[in-house]
């Protein structure tokens, strides 16, 4: 097809911006129905040629709907990829694939009977031009063998009725795509730490440390803190036998008056990762248009995300303990 017709699901701020860069950014789609159960809030997500709705359902079985997003709340990812998928439609499902990891494998299995390649999930990390500069990097030997990766997510505030599980399976879920991805070796062992909690968000556990060893030997720690407030700041560094690779700061102006100098950190994830996520979505678009399966992560990749934050919660709850990774089917 040369024009794919696309559907998003939720219109909150991920779905919002998925509409927008659609829209402007990606060649050969366009937006021909956005769906949110908030009526008003889909409405002010249109662009010029689409239709709003209050019924998820209803947009994936909409013959005007050649292909989905779904950016809506978490819990719903599940059951909405599995109707797309029923509906032989490809789809473009946000992380994570599901909260819990029994969630993800039944959409796995929906995937292998509807057809491998038909899911595609958002771990958008991959496309960021710094982390795919930074896997070049290791692949060419620029730091020599791997050894240690320090991870470190902070953001301003974390949003309402956060859990300690959801900083989990809602942030740290990329670290445990990206860190096997970046190293192409499985994560093998996990476990969980924390200091005493911010008394911003009581009740929180905020900050953590996960600890996450891969097949390949290294030790990788993963910082997680939503309520840093100092502003949205993501940082990834490997050290090997040979020197070290890190993500460069991705501010773009320094101000310099009043004898200092600062440079702004952006309030959310959207401006640090809007390269990612155009990229991301011209590559999905471009695998729908052509029938080709797409090179963003799949449902496999989201079940494997799902068993290392399993096992990332089963450690938080047993004193830290150290977790093996166990797959099921594997």
């Amino acid at each position: 097809m040369s024009n794919v017709r696309i559907g998003v699901i939720g219109a909150g701020n991920m779905g919002a911006d998925h509409v927008t860069t659609l829209h402007r950014y990606v060649s050969g789609a366009t937006v021909t129905l956005v769906a949110d159960l908030n009526a008003e809030r889909a409405r002010s997500a249109l662009v010029p040629g689409s239709r709003a709705t209050t019924d998820p359902y209803a947009l994936i079985a909409d013959p005007e709907v050649d292909a989905v997003v779904i950016a809506s709340h978490d819990t719903t990812h599940a059951d909405l990829a599995i109707a797309a998928l029923r509906a032989g439609k490809p789809v473009m499902c946000e992380k994570p694939l599901a909260p819990t990891l029994d969630e993800c494998l039944r959409v796995a299995r929906e995937e292998q009977q509807a057809g491998v390649g038909l899911l595609s999930l958002g771990f958008m990390r991959r496309f960021d031009p710094a982390y795919v500069e930074l896997k070049a990097g290791l692949v060419g030997g620029a730091c020599g063998t791997p050894l240690l990766m320090h991870c470190i997510a902070r953001g301003v505030s974390s949003a309402p009725g956060a859990t300690s599980e959801f900083s989990i399976t809602g942030s740290a879920i990329h670290e445990f795509d990206i860190v096997p991805w970046l190293l192409n070796s499985p994560i093998i062992e996990v476990s969980w730490h924390a200091p005493r909690s911010t008394n911003i968000a009581p009740g929180l556990q905020d900050p953590q440390l996960i600890l996450l060893r891969t097949a390949d030997g290294v030790l990788t720690t993963v910082e997680v803190f939503l309520n840093a407030r100092y502003g949205y700041d993501i940082r990834c560094e490997i050290a090997g036998e040979r020197g070290t690779l890190a993500l460069a700061d991705p501010a773009r102006l320094v101000k310099t008056s009043e004898l200092a100098q600062s440079k702004a950190y952006p309030a959310d994830w959207r401006p640090r990762f809007a390269d990612a996520y155009r990229l991301e979505l011209q590559a999905w678009v471009d695998a729908v248009a052509t029938g080709q399966i797409s090179t963003l992560a799949g449902a496999r990749d989201g079940v494997l995300a799902a068993a290392v934050a399993e096992a990332v919660i089963t450690s938080m709850k047993d004193g830290g303990r150290t977790i093996a990774i166990e797959v099921p089917g594997e």
